[in-house]
């Protein structure tokens, strides 16, 4: 253990209101606490844990005790600034009748030990700091027994003095730990955790990989895609294929589909393009023929949505509305009201009375469940592991939102807040989905727009419906997602396929991600409105959204290809894409490949099924008004689009080089589901 002295260096940590218990339980000796800063230092290669007094003591008044002693009571009580973020127009609404439900808490009494004033001497008795390699072991306390504490145990079996947490608990510290070190339970005692300590460069080589160590990555991937995928997937180097190919030099030479193999057993039943399987198609290159240029109109506005509401509030001409949503999506005052239509939460021929009372009924419902989490204790939220689980997993990611928005700014923002409790609450709703990593991401936008709180679940519940599969166990519905998006790549570009196999990519999993949470992290806030509201159209089909990932990995196909991308190049690139896309750009262009494949009169069976298609007579967009033109061979239709004049707005696509745009009716029409 070095020396305690003034120690610089990136601060990765730091905490105040962390205290040694000198003697607390022991005597009434004023002198009882010493209330100190911890921080976890980077500095010349080197991780710092450094503890000192503070010159200050904290006011005891402030401290929350973290336990229950048995004179502790359930008591209904005023939450800490309630009302500070409310409206006049609150007090009379329906809301304000379930107000209680938020004021649910336990309060609890602070232990003696805590009145009394910090030490303020022999502050050089108590510091210490420490190298994170020389750390072996960390003794965590029983959980409700009080504040929350740590004890450190180095490899020279020195134990330093236990450190109490009294302003939050000791998991973001952890948290921070396990970005250098393996933290893993003993067998002998589940609250010590033993150290295995990495290397300074297999750190840095997963650096922004994961929020968790960076050790076993293959298991990681095996046990848990989704966290493996979420953040930072392709920050990583040849360590990956030296994990799987083992250090013997003979080894490294492995065939084109080791990789895919390896990722077929992280999710058992994925087979992409890796060999024929009975039963399916095998796609061979078709002429689709010239692409057409798509242009955008401007977004929605108030008037237009205003001008198609009847005197009872029923929303009129809904097929024409939507056609306008997807080729401009919706103006920002819009979306409060639009949104709850797009997702299902209000149907489109309910009048205005109608969705007053459905709305009253829908509040109720909430609150009910909402309380049904608010009135658990301590003690049965024990004996409880789903739930306790659950609300870990919840609060972990409430506090990764993004906060470039300033609706979630702040770590005590009521944004973030009502996040967390309508998570909880969808885990009533739900209980057997419960919550799963990447919801949140979904959640955020849509309260960011409704602005209540209410509303906001009923939307995320919808929209759940929809992504339901995408969460599920057993990952069917990702499984499903990626093997159709390989399928209509295939049909674009096999040599683009191709080269993606050679390099040990054609099973697409640097996909996972933008499909798992509907890109929501590949886009900025504004942006992701905007292809969310266009996207939950249904137009041209429900799979709109491979079609946007067709469109994006196009987009990149000539740089992967001419820079000769490998493995690890293909991941970093297609990770380091995030905040850099065009939406308007993509929309055109993933809208410009659905033309082209509907126009396209051998279309395989497997992409007639994914984009919706049936297998009759159509009517395409070249033939006569009430003409038929038959489509021979194995084709499918081509919905006839209608000529409906819209105002439109010159995308990004169109530019200098482009081919001569090709005369595109601005309506689109909904693929018939087979």
């Amino acid at each position: 253990m070095a020396a305690a002295g003034v120690v610089s260096g990136k601060i990765i940590y730091e905490q105040e209101g962390v205290y040694i218990h000198s003697s607390c339980g022991k005597t009434s000796d004023q002198d009882s606490l010493i209330s100190g800063i911890l921080r976890v230092l980077e500095k010349d290669a080197e991780v710092i844990v450094d503890w000192k007094p503070l010159d200050d003591a904290l006011d005891s008044s402030s401290i929350l005790c973290a336990g229950k002693d048995s004179s502790s009571v359930v008591e209904w009580t005023q939450a800490p600034k309630d009302g500070a973020h409310r409206g006049p127009e609150h007090v009379n609404s329906y809301e304000a009748e379930w107000d209680m439900v938020n004021t649910v808490s336990f309060k609890k009494k602070p232990q003696t030990c805590g009145d009394t004033p910090s030490h303020r001497n022999g502050k050089s008795k108590w510091s210490f700091l420490f190298s994170l390699t020389d750390l072996k072991s960390i003794k965590q306390s029983k959980e409700g027994m009080g504040w929350s504490y740590l004890v450190f145990c180095l490899k020279d079996d020195v134990i330093l003095p236990a450190l109490h947490f009294h302003q939050g608990d000791s998991k973001l510290l952890i948290d921070s730990l396990e970005k250098y070190v393996v933290l893993c339970e003993s067998p002998q005692d589940k609250r010590t955790l033993l150290v295995n300590c990495q290397s300074k460069s297999l750190s840095q080589s997963f650096e922004n990989l994961l929020d968790e160590p960076a050790y076993g990555l293959i298991q990681k991937i095996k046990k848990d895609p989704y966290t493996a995928t979420m953040v930072g997937f392709s920050k990583v180097t040849n360590y990956i294929f030296d994990s799987l190919r083992g250090s013997d030099p003979s080894t490294h030479q492995r065939p084109p589909s080791e990789m895919a193999d390896f990722l077929s057993d992280a999710i058992p039943g994925l087979k992409i393009n890796q060999q024929e399987e009975p039963g399916f198609e095998v796609i061979t290159r078709i002429d689709l023929g010239e692409r057409p240029v798509v242009q955008r109109r401007e977004p929605v506005s108030v008037e237009e949505w205003t001008k198609n509401i009847d005197s009872e509030g029923r929303i009129l001409n809904v097929d024409n509305m939507k056609q306008m949503i997807f080729r401009g999506g919706l103006s920002h005052a819009l979306r409060k009201q639009a949104w709850k239509f797009l997702l299902g939460y209000f149907p489109w021929d309910s009048t205005k009375e109608e969705r007053t009372q459905l709305q009253k009924q829908k509040t109720d419902e909430y609150f009910r469940m909402k309380l049904q989490w608010k009135s658990v204790s301590e003690e049965q939220e024990k004996r409880n592991s789903r739930l306790r689980d659950y609300r870990s997993l919840i609060e972990k990611d409430v506090n990764r939102t993004d906060r470039t928005n300033k609706f979630y700014e702040g770590q005590d923002n009521p944004g973030l807040i009502l996040l967390h409790d309508i998570l909880m609450t969808y885990c009533m709703y739900d209980f057997d989905l419960g919550y799963v990593q990447g919801m949140s991401d979904l959640l955020s936008p849509l309260l960011f727009v409704m602005e209540n709180e209410v509303d906001a679940f009923w939307c995320f519940a919808s929209y759940m419906d929809q992504m339901h599969q995408n969460f599920e166990e057993q990952m069917q519905g990702m499984k499903t997602q990626l093997i159709q998006l390989s399928t209509l790549l295939r049909l674009l570009d096999s040599g683009f396929c191709n080269y993606l196999e050679s390099q040990d990519s054609g099973y697409l999993y640097f996909c996972f991600r933008w499909l798992l949470i509907r890109f929501k992290r590949e886009f900025s806030f504004l942006d992701i409105l905007r292809l969310w509201e266009v996207m939950w159209t249904e137009l041209p089909c429900k799979n709109f959204h491979l079609l946007l990932c067709c469109a994006i990995l196009e987009s990149e196909k000539q740089q992967i290809m001419e820079k000769h991308y490998g493995f690890n190049e293909i991941l970093k690139h297609i990770n380091e894409l995030s905040m850099k896309i065009d939406v308007e750009d993509i929309l055109c262009k993933a809208e410009a490949i659905s033309l082209q494949m509907v126009k396209c009169k051998e279309l395989p069976q497997a992409v007639c099924e994914i984009l919706g298609l049936q297998g009759n007579e159509v009517t395409t967009p070249d033939s006569d008004a009430g003409e038929d033109e038959s489509v021979g061979g194995a084709s499918c239709p081509l919905s006839a689009f209608q000529s409906t004049s819209l105002p439109v707005l010159a995308a990004s696509a169109a530019r200098d080089d482009s081919p001569p745009q090709i005369p595109v009716t601005p309506s689109v029409s909904r693929l018939t589901p087979a």
